[in-house]
């Protein structure tokens, strides 16, 4: 089986059969969603590495949401193909133009769509990291799971270990509580934003090896920063 995750968004459950039908002979797994918030929920819980995305939806209209994924600095690299029916010339252009990676008309064909993908994904390259991660003295080897500091293993839990990998794949940018809850405990799961703060201390702790834990930083009036240059500076 492929690894990858394909999300599929298109009002029409016939379409959405045929699509799901085509990428799973293909061995991709597929998800799907009828309207762009149940798209948008579906990009933050399951991180797919590619979105077949109708032009046409009921709520919010397919390129709309795609724009609003471009925008959004974590999301910004996630691949979509536009679906359409409309074939005129502006209306590609207008799709492609919102950041959409290729665009393919309907009616078309399994192997087509299949080819398609393929292209895309290999042009997007890996959409979780593989290499291990770092900043001064501490790495993150996202494949063993092991995290350690000038040498010496740490131990943490595993939310504490997916905050880090976020922190350490978005260095030197504020987050909210908001935006760390979608992207690390995802959109759909109900938690506090002090719970955010209860694992930040948790992580803190953890990374109290040589005085690591100064990385993350607290943003007032935001949330917080993973910065090892900021910290160096104090």
């Amino acid at each position: 089986m492929h690894s990858k995750t394909i999300l599929i968004v298109d009002d029409e459950a016939p379409v959405r059969d045929m699509l799901r039908v085509a990428l799973e002979m293909a061995e991709y797994r597929c998800i799907e969603a009828e309207n762009a918030q149940e798209a948008h929920a579906l990009v933050i819980d399951e991180k797919p590495d590619l979105i077949l995305l109708d032009w046409m939806l009921p709520d919010v209209s397919g390129v709309e949401l795609a724009r609003r994924l471009k925008r959004d600095e974590l999301t910004a690299s996630l691949p979509i193909i536009m679906l359409t029916a409309k074939g005129e010339e502006d209306h590609k252009i207008k799709g492609l133009e919102t950041g959409a990676d290729d665009y393919i008309t309907k009616p078309f064909s399994p192997r087509e769509l299949v080819a398609r993908l393929k292209a895309v994904l290999r042009r997007a390259g890996p959409s979780t990291p593989e290499e291990p991660l770092t900043a001064g003295g501490l790495v993150l080897d996202p494949l063993s799971h092991r995290v350690t500091i000038n040498g010496q293993p740490v131990e943490m839990g595993p939310t504490e270990f997916r905050l880090l990998t976020f922190f350490l794949s978005h260095q030197e940018r504020a987050y909210t509580r908001t935006q760390l809850l979608d992207h690390v405990w995802g959109g759909n799961v109900y938690v506090e934003e002090r719970t955010v703060d209860v694992h930040i201390r948790r992580l803190r702790k953890a990374l109290a090896v040589d005085g690591h834990d100064r990385y993350i930083q607290t943003v007032r009036g935001t949330g917080y920063r993973f910065s090892v240059q900021t910290a160096e500076k104090v």
